[in-house]
């Protein structure tokens, strides 16, 4: 995709945002968006675009840090409860309570039966989330090994990206497998019908951007602003479905 393109239609769903924004804090509407994805997936950078133009107020972006020993004492979805939207909000969470469903279970910082218990339970409480009014979106964002091997060391490379680097980063081409039955595992049993998961490839960061926007929009927005915005390229992104375990359409 040329930048010239990509420039004009990230500008012209930004715009949309800012309409879907302006008609959510009229509304009171609460939406709660999940990025999860393997690392270097791309979540900072479609969030980046996503909030560029949106109130500061009405918008937060929550990135938690590993949890403290009072929190790892707690409910495990508490320390995600004070974050959840009041009328007229919109949260974003770059990772959320799914990370006892992929990182914490590979790299032994849950039990097997914490782990257990948790896709147990996720279903139950987005179902609580959604039948309060809460507007629920769940995203995946896949990438491919080599992609992710390539990204990695353009982090190493470039002093810029310093602060992206993390200690995960070093396991996490070597635990690729593991992550991909954790990833498999987590999809199938916490996809349903009221909370869907939404996979969406990332291997080419623009095309996977520009499809985030246009589901955020055509599933969120009035239906005087989503009517007129694209349908996501079904190639980029799609709603998950069992087959796609085994299909090809996700990385392993």
């Amino acid at each position: 995709m040329k930048e010239s393109d990509y420039e004009k239609q990230v500008e012209a769903l930004q715009v949309d945002l800012v309409r879907y924004q302006l008609a959510a804090i009229q509304s009171g509407e609460r939406a709660l968006v999940i990025f999860e994805g393997r690392d270097t997936a791309g979540k900072d950078g479609a969030i980046k675009r996503i909030i560029e133009h949106l109130s500061v107020r009405n918008t937060r972006v929550v990135a938690l840090p590993k949890p403290s020993d009072r929190e790892r004492s707690e409910w495990y979805f508490q320390r995600y409860v004070r974050y959840l939207p009041a009328a007229g909000e919109l949260v974003i969470l770059n990772r959320s309570w799914y990370n006892r469903g992929g990182v914490e279970p590979v790299m032994g910082f849950c039990t097997e039966a914490e782990h257990e218990q948790f896709l147990r339970d996720a279903p139950r409480f987005e179902a609580m989330l959604i039948e309060d009014g809460i507007r629920l979106i769940k995203l995946w964002l896949d990438i491919s090994k080599d992609e992710q091997a390539d990204r990695l060391q353009a982090r190493k490379d470039n002093p810029l990206k310093t602060l992206k680097i993390s200690a995960l980063d070093e396991v996490a081409q070597k635990k690729w497998d593991a992550y991909s039955e954790a990833r498999d595992q987590m999809l199938r049993r916490t996809h349903t019908g009221a909370a869907p998961w939404t996979i969406v490839h990332t291997d080419k960061k623009k095309e996977a951007r520009i499809a985030i926007m246009r589901f955020l929009l055509r599933h969120l927005a009035p239906k005087d602003i989503a009517k007129h915005v694209p349908r996501p390229d079904p190639n980029v992104l799609y709603t998950f479905e069992v087959d796609a375990l085994t299909d090809g359409r996700l990385e392993h």
